[in-house]
């Protein structure tokens, strides 16, 4: 991990949690208080790629509104215990992220928001849909198709790829399953989203919101106008 928190002059704490019986921590990350009381945590999910020495950038806008925030790297990536990443192992370390939220930081879930860029706004769309009791889900450029790539391949056909792929990332289906308030990112111009964007983004029944941001000077204050509001929106009732 090149970079740490310190770097953007960040306070901040690592932490290591989901111990195995003999105590060592599987997951390791770091805890980002707010620099005052917070009315909200998040836990932030990164993407495929990189580490969460690469998350920085991404870190400071939460940061700044006033968040208090936990992120960590899965197993298999950064410091965290190497196992072969999948869905699955994805899904059981964010669930392990809530507990040691709920269980060592005493945040309940209706304080928790998940934010989540790329694969990992899939994830945390994944866990939002069956978390009904945390306080909103923020995702930022969830792909479209994560296996459409091994699926399509032309090689495909000789071998049975989805016995042999697990994963599935069925985001349309959390999609409709989502009850909890959503804000969703994308860094291409309106219009531009695939159909499978488009339908997984209708499908939700729960407040939503969706912000096109343009790749401009301009980009950090769209977003964190949007990110003000829908905090604002998350403590007044749903209409």
């Amino acid at each position: 991990m090149k970079q740490t928190p310190a770097a953007v002059n960040l306070s901040f704490e690592s932490v290591g949690f989901s111990t195995t019986p003999s105590g060592e921590a599987q997951l390791r990350g770091w805890w980002i208080p707010a620099a005052s009381q917070a009315r909200f945590t998040v836990l932030y999910l990164h993407g495929q790629t990189g580490n969460l020495g690469d998350t920085l950038t991404a870190l400071v806008p939460l940061h700044r509104a006033g968040l208090n925030v936990l992120a960590f790297d899965y197993r298999g990536y950064g410091q965290s215990r190497f196992v072969h990443p999948s869905e699955r192992h994805w899904r059981e370390d964010a669930e392990s992220a809530l507990h040691y939220l709920a269980d060592t930081r005493h945040i309940p879930a209706a304080a928790i928001v998940l934010v989540g860029r790329d694969l990992g706004a899939n994830l945390a769309l994944e866990v939002a849909a069956a978390k009904a009791d945390l306080a909103g889900v923020i995702l930022e450029q969830p792909l479209d198709a994560p296996t459409a790539a091994i699926f399509n391949d032309a090689r495909a056909h000789l071998v049975p790829a989805r016995l042999l792929v697990g994963d599935r990332w069925d985001t349309k289906t959390s999609a409709a399953n989502l009850l909890i308030s959503s804000l969703w990112f994308y860094w291409t111009p309106a219009g531009a989203g695939s159909d499978e964007t488009s339908q997984a983004y209708q499908a939700v029944p729960a407040r939503k919101t969706i912000v096109w941001l343009t790749s401009s000077r301009e980009e950090p204050l769209q977003f964190n106008a949007a990110l003000a509001a829908f905090l604002d929106q998350l403590q007044k009732p749903a209409k």
